[in-house]
């Protein structure tokens, strides 16, 4: 497994404001194997992108010699796809077709998508009933695939506080349905502590539909304030290691990318410092903490 940092961990990366070139060198310079770029209505890397103006990003990426592998999407936080407005609903399925081929002329293989909002304490607004969000998130993935399939990436569906999926069976259920390689799971580690899940257990029931990995600093008594503020990993309740092994155990070696907010100075290095060394396995005064 290769550690990883999230675009929007990096200073004004949540607004999009950081040029790639600082974001690349800071994953380097924090010896992070992988940056993960995020896919915003505007920013760096947004759905109007041009492939000439993907393919100049791609070349900075490879002068600067940092592994992209991945592109994260936001989007459906302001655009929900399952909304209950049929016009959000295609503008939504609309730029998530668009990620996707921006996602391809970037160089990546997978990119997140958050499948849809039924209700959220981190992005309030309109209450989607769950059986019509469920039907809606099936129709969007299904012609979502025939893009993801057509561009050679792999669409990832994310674990997070979206209302959906709250049993990893439901989830297991919804994705093997379509029958497809290019469908999977964008396991978010953090997230699942908010639904008093244990990480280990969802890692061997959900097994090699697990395509990426996120994690992040997370307490139970995390409170949504609206801040997305989240705790340093080395001190969170989230049981690292315990899961770096459930998710050795099920075959994957991918990234693990920290997806940690907002920025502050040190972030980066503890960050860094604490993945690399559970990554490793010779984290023994963390394994003693946990």
């Amino acid at each position: 497994m290769r550690s990883g940092i999230s675009y929007w961990s990096m200073p004004g990366g949540l607004e999009g404001a950081c040029p790639l070139e600082t974001a690349l060198e800071l994953t380097k310079a924090n010896h992070f194997d992988v940056l993960e770029l995020c896919l915003g209505s505007e920013g760096v890397v947004h759905p109007r992108l041009t492939e000439q103006e993907c393919t100049a990003a791609r070349r900075k990426i490879d002068n600067a010699r940092v592994s992209v592998e991945t592109l994260a999407s936001g989007l459906s936080w302001g655009d929900n796809p399952v909304s209950n407005s049929p016009e959000i609903r295609e503008k939504s399925i609309e730029m998530h077709e668009r990620g996707l081929q921006c996602a391809a002329w970037l160089g990546c293989e997978a990119m997140l998508m958050v499948p849809g909002v039924v209700t959220s304490p981190i992005s309030p607004g309109e209450r989607v009933r769950y059986d019509h969000a469920i039907r809606r998130a099936r129709e969007n993935v299904s012609r979502l695939l025939r893009t993801a399939e057509r561009v050679g990436v792999h669409l990832c569906l994310e674990n997070v506080w979206n209302g959906l999926f709250y049993s990893p069976l439901e989830f297991i259920d919804f994705v093997d349905q379509f029958g497809s390689e290019r469908l999977g799971i964008y396991f978010d580690v953090g997230n699942l502590l908010g639904y008093q899940q244990h990480p280990p257990h969802w890692v061997e029931l959900l097994g090699e539909r697990i395509k990426r990995v996120h994690v992040k600093g997370f307490r139970e008594n995390f409170g949504f304030s609206g801040t997305y503020e989240f705790s340093e990993l080395a001190e969170s309740d989230v049981p690292l290691l315990d899961t770096i092994r459930a998710l050795q155990a099920v075959g994957y070696d991918s990234t693990v990318v920290a997806e940690m907010l907002p920025f502050h100075e040190g972030l980066l290095e503890s960050t860094s410092a604490t993945l690399n060394r559970a990554l490793i396995g010779t984290c023994s005064g963390f394994a003693a903490a946990k």
